[in-house]
């Protein structure tokens, strides 16, 4: 089958109504077309935002190619319709379709939910009604898809568990296969939905919620979660990839029609991280470090460059200053790049002498801007949260770069920390001054290009589940303004104050984002709520509306202040317990009274601190040994 066979979903007429309507046709290079009654499985893949947000996102990608290696199933993408066909589509009673068959997503075998942001929470509904999916898995009947979600929202599913039928806890490259094959024995056995579901319980990774009675005590907090059959897990695991090496990664990958927010080819060098700073999810949840080595990634550098068309590519991970072969993969991928005429796109590496040569190499005589982050401004906060950065190396390297040539630096912060206290919000302000001060130190007069611009932006914290600060309360949003009105007069109050510019993120979506991030099941009417009241693209600043899911919550009669600011006991039962990410509870409860402490903690290459994911066998933990 091929594109030209396809009827669009979408008139003409409707198409020209639409902003930037290449968006809804599909048929972009490198899509996968098959015949529907030429497989078992189909398989609706969806990014809950808009088009652009969604053809960014490489675990996406990732999925989508190998699923499509799989002749038996046949992945198709599905993102959030923008407002403008969005109404069209209700007025119309169009429902919501995939963009390779243009078929309704009702159709599938399987809704699959990529949760990259809790900020997207409103999108799920979105996409559920507009394929008139009903909400709750409960009312869900053998015709309509099997809804499961994955990413890293996964690891504190409660506040949306009503509304998928399952979750995938950890990478998606290793037990879809399992799970296809399950889902086609017994679609051939006329096995029903529920008993499929609990099936899928013996493969591991696979949370289903309707099998967990979960009760509460009375103050709020979660008293139990127990599985309502005895062969269901009490606990899921989340499962990962082992070899990156032998893992797929797509070499021919989708190349959107209208330009993407990352619009270049991307190379995952690694995943996991061996920092350990105590705020970071992504750097607990991805446990163990394992990196793809040198020759693999040139191999796939080559292919996707070849396939594309791209101008440009970039290097991604959680840390890719940590990756052991960087040196050499830089020096090959430079070599390579300059032949076909390819620019590089670096990430935020540390700023030191081998860093700052190479992006000499790979930019233009125009020196962009260099990234710190520091995320607190000073050294008793940067022990707290073990970011493992000196104001030393961060003076240190600012002068590397100013030497260089630069004189534009990006810093990165935030407010609402655990244990901070006024002096550590204005040191922020301070650490900018002397970044600053540098600059005018190093480099002589005759040879500036203008004044040196410093650009300090704050976002605001959020305790997030399976880090060590999973027992700490949040701020208020009156206590979150009031310290970014002291770090803007604390610029102000700085020498070289007119080198530097402060901004600072939305604290009323910080606030939402955290509720989210540590409700439970209670949570779920809220967001039900705020749906039918208009909530819609809540990440996007101009759609979000503080009010309207501060009245959700009331109306629904949610504790929201229960979850957020309030310090949580020591031996309290999370909503997220029934995760087992392979980084012991244990541990990181003596990671938060070290914390409290102000006593830091090795990264994983120089010391082992017994977090418990060795028990995976793979990656760093191995090499360790």
């Amino acid at each position: 089958m091929d594109f030209s066979e396809r009827k669009l979903a979408l008139s003409h007429e409707i198409l020209m109504q639409v902003e930037k309507p290449s968006q809804y046709t599909g048929g972009e290079l490198n899509s996968v077309m098959k015949k529907a009654d030429q497989v078992k499985v189909r398989f609706a893949m969806c990014f809950p935002d808009i088009y652009e947000i969604g053809m960014s996102h490489l675990g996406m990608q990732i999925l989508y190619g190998l699923m499509n290696t799989y002749e038996d199933v046949w992945c198709e993408r599905v993102f959030s319709p923008w407002k403008d066909l969005d109404a069209i589509m209700r007025r119309d009673h169009i429902p919501l379709f995939a963009l390779e068959s243009q078929d309704p997503v009702k159709e599938f075998d399987f809704l699959g939910m990529t949760l990259q942001y809790e900020m997207c929470y409103a999108n799920i509904l979105q996409v559920l009604d507009l394929a008139g999916i009903p909400f709750h898995a409960t009312e869900r009947n053998e015709e309509d898809p099997i809804v499961i979600g994955g990413g890293p929202c996964v690891y504190n599913t409660e506040p949306i568990a009503e509304f998928f039928d399952m979750f995938y806890i950890g990478e998606g490259e290793v037990m879809y296969r399992r799970l296809f094959d399950l889902y086609e024995e017994c679609k051939e056995k006329g096995i029903s939905r529920q008993e499929f579901l609990h099936k899928a319980t013996q493969i591991e990774g696979i949370y289903v919620p309707s099998l967990y009675d979960v009760e509460y005590n009375e103050d709020g907090t979660l008293k139990s979660m127990t599985p309502k059959y005895e062969d269901v897990p009490e606990r899921v695991r989340k499962v990962l990839v082992k070899d990156m090496d032998a893992s797929y990664y797509p070499e021919k990958p989708v190349v959107p029609f209208i330009r993407a927010a990352q619009d270049r080819a991307v190379l995952e060098v690694q995943r996991g991280c061996i920092r350990g700073c105590r705020f970071c999810q992504a750097g607990q949840i991805y446990k163990p470090v394992r990196e793809r080595n040198v020759d693999t990634l040139m191999k796939h550098a080559e292919a996707i460059l070849q396939n594309t068309g791209y101008e440009e590519i970039s290097l991604s991970s959680l840390s890719t200053s940590d990756h052991s072969g960087l040196k050499e993969l830089l020096e090959e991928l430079i070599g390579e790049c300059n032949r076909r005429k390819i620019n590089i796109s670096l990430p935020s590496l540390r700023i030191d002498a081998f860093s700052l040569d190479v992006m000499n190499k790979v930019q233009d005589v125009k020196k962009n801007s260099l990234t710190f982050a520091p995320e607190a401004g000073s050294q008793r906060m940067r022990n707290v949260i073990n970011k493992g950065l000196t104001q030393d190396d961060i003076l240190n390297g600012a002068t590397l770069a100013f030497k260089g040539g630069w004189n534009k630096v990006k810093l990165y912060f935030m407010l609402g920390l655990p244990f901070e206290q006024e002096d550590d919000v204005r040191a922020i302000a301070e650490l900018c001054n002397e970044i600053a001060k540098v600059y005018y130190e190093t480099v002589p007069k005759d040879q500036r290009n203008g004044r040196v611009q410093i650009t300090a932006s704050s976002s605001f914290f959020v305790p997030k589940p399976f880090t060590a600060f999973q027992w700490a309360p949040m701020d208020t949003m009156e206590h979150f303004l009031d310290k970014a009105s002291l770090c803007k007069r604390s610029v102000r109050e700085q020498l070289n104050q007119k080198s530097i510019t402060y901004h600072y993120h939305e604290a009323g979506t910080t606030i939402i984002e955290g509720i989210f991030a540590r409700g439970d099941r209670k949570v779920a009417a809220a967001i039900e709520w705020a749906y039918k009241d208009g909530a819609l693209f809540d990440a996007w600043t101009e759609q979000f509306s503080y009010e309207r899911w501060i009245k959700a919550f009331e109306e629904c009669g949610v504790d929201y202040e229960n979850y957020i600011f309030r310090e949580r006991g020591e031996d309290e039962l999370f909503p997220w317990d029934y995760v087992d990410c392979g980084v012991k509870k244990e541990w990181l409860l003596n990671e938060w009274r070290r914390a409290r402490q102000e006593v830091t903690t090795s990264n994983c290459r120089d010391k082992c601190s017994g977090c418990g994911c060795a028990s995976y066998q793979c990656g760093i933990c191995v090499k360790k040994r």
